[in-house]
């Protein structure tokens, strides 16, 4: 293949162009703010979790609390009946008295363990509770830090679709100037050889892959014309000559 002088050294503008749309893309995949709301997000799915458990386990000693103070009214009232029965003076057998007193006993110790159970209910539901504001507090925190880190990934990625669009618009109007099957044998290349198709002949040294010419390599370089595209013999990219080149 045969392509101007002046059109190879173009493609060496082509290749600092793409390799620069890859860094920038490299840049965006790596934005420390990604790496940052993973953990946020990470520790919110946490947090809701636990807040949902503490929510339920108040909703549930609330319903357990109700049933518990029920519990304890309903004694309390029969309770209540049984004492009037007591002092009406209605009640007149012995036997029936001291049943009626049996049983008001009986009652008040239920209402004593029934109490008791109200008092461990309350305590566990305001346990909940407590835990229900300092998860709120945390999930709260940790929704205003993911709004922050959103919002400066947001702006990272904003300079960066400038920087991109303003690249690859430099890199089309380059390579416009290009000829097609030049062009096309550099994508080639750049897509087999990780993003570069194209390096410097630089003091006898290739810039693609770093290896330095062999003698016979060196004078077949030199012997061939201006507008040959010479190829790296060890990495099969394009070798482009300029006046750096040492030969």
């Amino acid at each position: 293949m045969n392509a101007a002088p002046a059109d190879q050294i173009r493609l060496l503008d082509v290749q600092a162009l793409d390799v620069r749309l890859s860094q920038l893309a490299h840049k965006r995949r790596t934005l420390p703010e990604h790496a940052e709301l993973d953990a946020l997000n990470a520790d919110h799915t946490q947090l809701r979790d636990l807040l949902v458990a503490a929510q339920t386990e108040e909703s549930d000693t609330a319903r357990e609390q109700i049933k518990a103070e029920q519990d304890v009214d309903q004694v309390r009232q029969r309770a209540a009946r049984d004492q009037q029965r007591l002092d009406s003076g209605a009640v007149t057998s012995p036997k029936d008295l001291e049943n009626l007193q049996h049983e008001i006993a009986s009652l008040a110790k239920r209402q004593g363990d029934l109490e008791d159970v109200v008092l461990e209910v309350m305590e566990r539901r305001e346990s909940a509770q407590e835990r229900i504001t300092e998860l709120t507090g945390r999930v709260e925190s940790l929704q205003s830090k993911i709004a922050d880190a959103t919002s400066r990934r947001d702006a990272a990625d904003g300079e960066l679709d400038a920087e991109t669009a303003s690249v690859t618009k430099e890199r089309e109007v380059i390579a416009g100037t290009i000829p097609a099957d030049l062009l096309a044998l550099y994508d080639k290349l750049r897509g087999q050889q990780g993003g570069v198709g194209a390096a410097r002949l630089y003091q006898r040294r290739c810039d693609g892959c770093r290896q330095e010419l062999a003698i016979t390599e060196l004078n077949e370089v030199r012997a061939a014309a201006a507008d040959t595209v010479v190829r790296c013999e060890n990495c099969r990219r394009i070798l482009v000559r300029t006046p750096e080149s040492g030969l």
